[in-house]
């Protein structure tokens, strides 16, 4: 991931070419694709987080709707007289990174909760499987993301691809402390897991906010909107 200040992308001014279009169509495609995925996990995330009283899952649940809002906001980026605005890449930049702070305050609250009152989650063979499949897809979907932010020259498709590697390793980490509880009654680990999903979502916000997830993007040949 190339961080803020590298080299901008390079190309004349009418690099507007065929292979850019591709790259812009190819990250809606992809970021419809995350919508739907993200619908699916979060729905099953909450429900058998609630079921199970695993705050962990809830808050990485949630997170998924938070990343589909996300892969939204790229689509209406990438639509229309917006594919070529920077002020248009601005503004979704900015919305991609507000949903990274969308979540954090709850997850840290109900974390320290669960820590104090020593709630102890039930297993969830449903739970575990979600995970176990997200470990593998959401950090492929993030780095093909990753590489079209490159081509595109946007900090919001890179920002979103962070979330999807970020769900990714998440999802590790729930799937260790649901694990972890189901084969030794490690219940502590679920909140503690709660609170690094919470201490990452404000770190990758900040850096989203500045521009930070890849190349200083907005190249000087994108008209305004």
């Amino acid at each position: 991931m190339v961080q803020a200040g590298a080299a901008r992308p390079p190309g004349p001014p009418t690099a507007r070419t065929a292979d850019w279009q591709r790259a812009a169509r190819l990250a809606v495609a992809l970021s419809w694709l995350s919508l739907v995925y993200m619908a699916i996990e979060g729905g099953v995330g909450v429900w058998q987080g609630a079921t199970a009283g695993s705050v962990a899952l809830v808050g990485w649940g949630l997170a998924s709707f938070i990343e589909g809002l996300a892969s939204a906001v790229i689509v209406w980026r990438f639509t229309g007289s917006r594919r070529l605005s920077e002020t248009a890449e601005h503004r979704a930049q900015r919305l991609v990174a507000i949903q990274f702070f969308i979540l954090a305050p709850y997850v840290l609250f109900e974390s320290i909760k669960t820590l104090i009152e020593g709630g102890h989650p039930d297993i969830t063979v449903i739970g575990m499987a979600l995970t176990a499949t997200s470990v593998v897809l959401m950090p492929l979907l993030g780095r093909a993301k990753h590489r079209l932010a490159e081509r595109l020259g946007s900090t919001a498709t890179a920002g979103e691809g962070t979330q999807n590697v970020l769900c990714g390793v998440q999802a590790a980490a729930v799937l260790a402390g649901l694990a972890a509880n189901a084969a030794v009654g490690a219940w502590w680990l679920d909140p503690l897991i709660g609170l690094f999903i919470a201490f990452v979502a404000v770190k990758e916000g900040r850096e989203a906010w500045r521009g930070e997830t890849c190349c200083d993007c907005a190249a000087p040949h994108i008209r305004s909107a």
